[in-house]
């Protein structure tokens, strides 16, 4: 799949329907092409930084010996 930032860059810039010499042409909604980015940038990011989702550490404060 090429890049989806092109794809909805191109579908916003073209028509939404064409027709020539009785062939027609209808392009994927907006609205689609931005939630499937949505999606597939949150997955991206969730699949990033798998092992460093939560980490505990043990503080002690500087004081008196």
């Amino acid at each position: 799949m090429s890049d989806l930032k092109t794809v909805i860059e191109e579908s916003a810039s073209g028509p939404a329907q064409a027709s020539v010499d009785g062939q027609s042409v209808q392009q994927h909604n907006i609205k689609d092409l931005i939630e499937a980015d949505k999606y597939l940038a949150q997955k991206a990011a969730a699949t990033t930084n798998k092992r460093f989702g939560l980490r505990f550490a043990k503080l002690s404060p500087p004081g008196a010996v």
